[in-house]
């Protein structure tokens, strides 16, 4: 006997009827979680969505392509016939984009530092979702002290600045500078224990919903191990906010990469390329009229963030049906109103 993976799938007399009826199988592009989002945005929404997919996916391009875009290193400081660049250079020919405060130049930097922005979310994110994941799967199902100590400690980290919390690990870790592992290894560490919480009570809360409903009373009655009920009936139909939360908290993760090194507390810049470091380092030359070394990297970290969080917002305001349903109740009585029109 099997037991249906979710509460949709129990069998209803109305489902009986239509059981000898052919299915239409879903199309892929209805079960990818951003793809059947754009599908069901409308008007600006659809246009905030597809603005924010665009600026995102730039970003990923940028950060695999730039061992490719970039025409130097990210800490060269010469070209290869062993030509100086020169310090706080204007824009020119050899440099598209000007040279920092300590000769690099400016647009290799902005290119590499979009890959180091990417390892670093990437690292943030994953490591925070397993561990939310794992946790909010136990304390909601199985509840008891387990689930009360957990969702304490949940709540105590709130009370820590995520800033502040990244900095002491980096202090731990790496000592204050560190090279690219080192760094990525300090701000995903930071992060997680910051994201943890969040993860975790979403999860917690779907996580109580389900285990009322038939599907699971049923597998526990047939004997299905717990670990299969977790796994393949409970956190399957626990996920469904989870894109909504990874976005917004992608564009956090980048903000406390830049925070720590514009601090001095992040990779140092011959190890890697990274936006903050450049933004610190280029602080003194505002008021000297050298604009390039600041304005290209500050550029790079608001149109990430913007783009990332047009996504988040965007996926948010889908999730919730009643705006869906507002939404294209709006677009039927505009419909209506031209037919009528038109009629008339």
């Amino acid at each position: 006997m099997s037991i249906p993976d979710s509460y949709d799938e129990m069998p209803t007399p109305q489902t009986a009827v239509l059981a000898a009826a052919p299915v239409r199988k879903k199309r892929w592009t209805e079960r990818v979680p951003v793809i059947k989002e754009l599908r069901q945005s409308v008007g600006l929404q659809r246009g905030m969505l597809i603005t924010g997919l665009v600026i995102t996916l730039l970003f990923v391009v940028i950060a695999l392509l730039a061992p490719l875009l970039a025409p130097y290193t990210w800490a060269q400081q010469q070209t290869a016939d062993g030509h100086s660049f020169g310090t706080q250079q204007a824009p020119n020919a050899l440099n598209l984009l000007g040279t920092t405060v300590s000769g690099f130049d400016v647009l290799s930097r902005v290119l590499w530092g979009a890959q180091t922005a990417l390892l670093v979310i990437i690292a943030a994110i994953a490591c925070s979702i397993f561990i939310g994941i794992a946790l909010g799967l136990i304390s909601g199902y199985f509840g008891g002290w387990l689930d009360r100590l957990l969702v304490v400690v949940a709540d105590a980290i709130y009370a820590f600045p995520s800033l502040l919390l990244a900095i002491v690990m980096s202090i731990v870790i790496s000592r204050g500078q560190s090279t690219l592992g080192g760094g990525i290894m300090a701000t995903a560490i930071a992060i997680t224990v910051v994201f943890v919480p969040q993860y975790f009570r979403v999860i917690r809360a779907e996580v109580v919903r389900v285990r009322a409903e038939p599907f699971v009373d049923s597998a526990k009655v047939i004997g299905v191990p717990t670990t299969r009920i977790l796994l393949r009936h409970v956190l399957r139909n626990s996920t469904r906010s989870l894109p909504v939360i990874i976005t917004l908290n992608a564009s956090e993760a980048l903000l406390t990469l830049a925070g720590l090194g514009f601090l001095g507390f992040g990779i140092e810049a011959t190890a890697a390329a990274e936006w903050g470091y450049d933004l610190n380092r280029a602080v003194g030359d505002v008021t000297s009229g050298i604009w390039w070394t600041s304005v290209f990297p500050g550029v790079a970290i608001v149109l990430v963030v913007l783009g990332v969080t047009l996504v988040g917002e965007s996926l948010n305001d889908l999730a919730d049906p009643r705006l869906r349903l507002r939404r294209r109740a709006g677009g039927k009585k505009k419909v209506g109103a031209a037919n009528e029109g038109a009629k008339a």
